[in-house]
């Protein structure tokens, strides 16, 4: 079932839910200018065999409202839209799973809001903690001095967006995620391009959105909240990871009280169908738990 989500004044969001409606509800947050469309359905359907999943689109993205240019929003303000999007449908609590962008807005749910949580887990991110990283050797590592972006995406995220129409718009998101995919599990360009392809007829427009990396960054550090948290957390460890390469991922766990760390072989900083299949049952395993 499809609707539209009103989170502000003008502001709506395309939402869609799959399963039983008696089912545990399980959010999934998707990261920066990505559609809900970016959870595949395989990965839906295998996850809506036990929970209640909704997915939706982030302002400026898909089906929903573009209006940053008029009406600028800090990144927080995203993760008061998922509280929202759980009221709509009427979720008292519910599991949330994010990756990347959504993952930090699964932190700020769990800081802000863990009443509304039964569990999180969180990959292609890093934490919002201060707190340093300790590496396997005892030394303790300041979150800044953690790798960074890989060089090839850094060079790709340099060069100018321009609109070639939408032919060429959708080849140069098929090479994005190649470029996120991290090498291990082979890309396969034709599944990427029907991907895109259908994001597009979603969006009803083939325009790059921007919002999200023009957005105010501050005020989402959550060093305490985190360290203090009831909430369960698991952390999906990617080592072919581009984007938050290791350790990120053990920082975050670290940052994290209580968090466990569960490893995707071949796993980067995409959904790949190779990865469908563990990735659904880690989460599963994670909510299923007491």
């Amino acid at each position: 079932m499809e609707r539209f989500v009103e989170v502000a004044p003008g502001i709506r969001l395309w939402a869609q839910e799959h399963g039983a409606f008696d089912a545990p509800a399980l959010l999934l947050v998707m990261g920066a200018q990505a559609s809900g469309l970016g959870w595949p359905d395989e990965l839906v359907e295998l996850l809506a065999a036990r929970h209640r999943v909704i997915r939706y689109d982030h302002r400026d993205t898909g089906r929903s409202t573009w209006a940053f240019d008029e009406r600028p929003y800090p990144l927080t303000a995203l993760a008061e839209d998922a509280v929202a999007v759980l009221d709509a449908f009427g979720v008292e609590r519910a599991h949330v799973v994010g990756m990347s962008l959504g993952g930090m807005l699964a932190q700020l749910l769990i800081a802000d809001h863990p009443e509304r949580l039964l569990s999180a887990t969180l990959f292609g991110t890093r934490a919002l903690s201060s707190v340093p990283y300790t590496a396997p050797d005892g030394a303790g590592v300041p979150p800044e001095q953690l790798p960074g972006v890989a060089p090839a995406l850094l060079e790709l995220w340099a060069r100018p967006v321009e609109d070639h129409g939408p032919e060429a718009e959708l080849e140069r998101r098929v090479e994005h995620w190649r470029a996120l995919g991290g090498g291990v599990i082979p890309f396969d360009v034709d599944r990427a391009r029907a991907l895109e392809r259908r994001i597009i007829e979603h969006t009803g427009h083939h325009r790059a959105g921007s919002a999200h990396a023009r957005a105010d960054y501050s005020g989402m550090d959550r060093t305490e909240q985190l360290a203090r948290t009831l909430v369960p957390a698991l952390v999906v460890s990617a080592l072919a990871e581009p984007v938050f390469p290791p350790p990120h991922s053990e920082h975050l766990a670290q940052a994290i009280r209580g968090a466990r760390l569960v490893e995707i072989p071949g796993m980067g900083h995409a959904l790949p169908r190779e990865v469908h299949a563990p990735l659904a049952a880690a989460i599963l395993e994670h909510t299923g738990r007491d």
